[in-house]
């Protein structure tokens, strides 16, 4: 043990003391400088003792102007309500600009000193010494208090951690990067050794962020994981397209190092960034295509202070729907679902979202949440729903989507599908709710199963609705959700985890895809563009084939497909299709104000005549469980609709034995210039 009055010791309990320091006792040290700066500085222009006895009265009466002017200046600022041990490039810019703010006026009042006063003989050099004295001490006073609480905090963590901490690399020394590097170094519970960065921009190599050298760029990333033992890699770019983060997940993967990746913006609105909030690298950051972006602040303007209904809010879409509509600020976020405890987590989550809002201050009215138990299915409860809590947009997403159970059951599909989204604009129409978004889907064009087809007709019920009533109802078409409930990831996921193997339906099989967010924006995004009448939907790029994200999807955990993982091909499930279309035959569709967003504007044009009465006895069918008419009635509505019989799977991939002869996918060069 050090004895008890060593240096170090001494050093220890004055470093101590000075993280304790609090704001009123910064304000006392600070009125010291500033009664002490103006004597200094006159010294320092005279080098001469005996020029207080001259300029005594003037510097005197200068002193006392300055220090109230700075006082009431720093209070005015907030430069007393900042945590200093904790402090950053914002308060000290602050500090810096107040100085600034502080010289100005201090000069103002020496000019009207000079002309008002006829004893007032400081010296006007007096005024920028001065200037540099008191921010130079005041900062040097709040920066030891920042250093001293960075070395408490590395001296702690040394000495709490009993395992070595674990070498890593940064890859992108942008500001994300440079965040993370901050962090690893003050947060006391992180047992990570930054080895340094990596990035592209060759003016950055060599350079330094917070003491962190810049290595070099993606060309030399295999050697310097080598060299360097890295044992992890921290990907800081979050807007990064897909084949980036693939090309380097690759290459970590070859010289066996983890890789981590820094969250969109869309998963750090929440908080701040944190390295508590790296992931995993997933299939998600595996597009082949660069992420969807939107505009953010028009549909915040266009739901700010409304009530806002979603269905099917305790799913992964309606879910993340709220998420994003709770950021908008609506006046009520009402909540629809029939699964009591998804809509309990789900509420439960969005409170606990408007209590981070409201501690980042970032919430000028609170959102009334209110979530409903209830079945779209049962017309008196919904039609009291509606007319109660009188929504002015409603987002409908709640549907059955599983495709094999539909065609087991089609009853089902047709019940909830057909008549909850008959009895959800029904009840709109007499509530006169204004805008009206059903969310669809991809196997509604040219169906080949129940749940495409029940989607299908659900289309042309909103779109009658709209060109009935004249009103802003629209539908939003997209492919596959990464990460939904059902989404082929999390089955691929469990088979990994179960050691294998991984199966796909067919090794042709390919499918449009998009992030749960991407698919929420387009949403979003649709509630603000057309007249209504329309289908939106996203340009989703290229098909991606699901072979190839099995393949993908093995890599990022660590293991080599055909090796350690099989994938295995077990033939088409009912009603399953090689590939998905986005558009019906006849539509024309063209950009809209935004690039990424296609719209059918004469959609509704192929809505039948004798729909209503149609589906009337279809779900007539549907509720005395005749499923053979069922499926006649489903085909004399859609005469698009094929069921034909499943093909066998060929282990060598190729065309489907007995299909009707593909169809060309539509790609974006071919689309229509927009009526103007």
């Amino acid at each position: 043990m050090l004895p008890s009055r060593s240096p170090k010791v001494y050093f220890y309990r004055v470093a101590q003391r000075l993280l304790y320091l609090r704001n009123r006792h910064f304000c006392f040290l600070d009125l010291l400088i500033w009664l002490t700066t103006p004597a200094l500085a006159l010294y320092l222009r005279t080098d001469d003792i005996g020029s207080f006895s001259e300029y005594g009265a003037a510097l005197l009466f200068y002193t006392i102007g300055a220090l109230i002017i700075q006082m009431l200046l720093w209070h005015s600022m907030g430069l007393y309500r900042y945590y200093w041990r904790f402090a950053g490039v914002p308060e000290f810019t602050t500090l810096i600009y107040a100085a600034m703010i502080a010289f100005v006026l201090a000069g103002l009042f020496y000019l009207s000193a000079r002309i008002a006063l006829s004893w007032f003989n400081l010296p006007r050099s007096i005024l920028p010494i001065n200037a540099m004295l008191y921010l130079l001490l005041v900062g040097a006073l709040r920066t030891t208090v920042r250093l001293t609480e960075s070395v408490r905090a590395r001296a702690y963590a040394a000495q709490a951690q009993l395992k070595s901490p674990a070498r890593v690399m940064i890859y992108g020394a942008g500001y994300t990067g440079a965040l993370i590097a901050r962090e690893i170094g003050d947060n006391q519970n992180i047992n990570l050794e930054l080895v340094g960065f990596i990035d592209d921009d060759s003016a950055k190599h060599l350079m330094r962020i917070h003491n962190v050298p810049v290595l070099g760029g993606r060309q030399q990333l295999r050697h310097l994981l080598r060299v360097h033992h890295v044992e992890r890699l921290i990907i800081a770019m979050p807007a990064a397209p897909g084949t980036v983060i693939r090309e380097i997940t690759r290459i970590c993967h070859e010289v066996d190092v983890r890789t981590q990746i820094m969250p969109g913006l869309h998963e750090l609105l929440s908080g701040a960034i944190s390295i508590s909030r790296l992931r995993n690298t997933a299939i998600e950051d595996l597009l082949r295509r660069a992420p969807i972006e939107t505009d953010v602040s028009g549909v915040m303007a266009s739901l700010h202070g409304r009530r806002v209904l979603v269905t099917g809010g305790g799913g992964s879409i309606g879910r993340e729907l709220c998420r994003q509509i709770l950021r908008c600020q609506p006046a009520q976020l009402i909540l629809v679902g029939h699964g009591e405890n998804s809509i309990f987590e789900a509420a439960a989550e969005l409170r606990q979202l408007q209590q981070e809002q409201r501690a980042q201050a970032s919430v000028e009215q609170a959102t009334e949440m209110i979530p409903v138990i209830a079945d779209l299915r049962f017309r008196t409860r919904i039609l009291g729903i509606v007319r109660r809590y009188q929504p002015q947009v409603i987002f409908h997403a709640a549907a059955h989507k599983h495709v094999p159970l539909m065609e087991a059951n089609p009853v089902e599909a047709i019940t909830n599908n057909v008549r909850g989204t008959q009895i959800l604009l029904e009840a709109a129409q007499l509530a006169d709710v204004e805008r009206f978004v059903m969310i669809s889907t991809d196997k509604a064009v040219n169906p080949t199963n129940v749940m495409g087809a029940s989607k299908r007709i659900a289309e042309m019920l909103v779109l009658h609705a709209a060109h009935t009533t004249g009103r802003f109802y629209q539908v939003v078409r997209f492919g596959n959700v990464l990460g939904s409930r059902g989404s082929v990831i999390h089955t691929f996921r469990r088979q990994i985890e179960r050691g294998g193997p991984v199966t796909v339906t067919h090794p042709d099989i390919i499918r449009f895809f998009m992030t749960i967010p991407e698919a929420v924006q387009l949403v979003l995004q649709a509630s603000m563009l057309g007249a209504g009448g329309e289908v939106l939907m996203l340009d989703m790029g290229e098909p991606v084939k699901i072979v190839d994200l099995a393949r993908d999807l093995i890599e990022l955990n660590g293991l080599h497909a055909g090796t350690d993982i099989e994938i295995t091909f077990s033939g088409l499930r009912p009603g399953e299709k090689l590939f998905e279309e986005m558009f019906i035959a006849g539509e024309e569709y063209g950009r809209t104000a935004h690039e990424k967003i296609l719209v059918a504007h004469n959609a509704s044009h192929f809505v039948p005549a004798n729909l209503l009465a149609a589906v009337d006895d279809l779900v007539a069918a549907a509720l005395d469980s005749n499923n053979d008419r069922v499926l006649a009635l489903l085909k004399a509505i859609l005469p698009e609709y094929n069921p034909r019989p499943q093909p066998a799977s060929t282990a060598a991939g190729g065309e489907e034995v007995g299909a009707a002869p593909k169809r060309e996918v539509l790609q974006p060069q071919r689309l229509l210039p927009l009526p103007q």
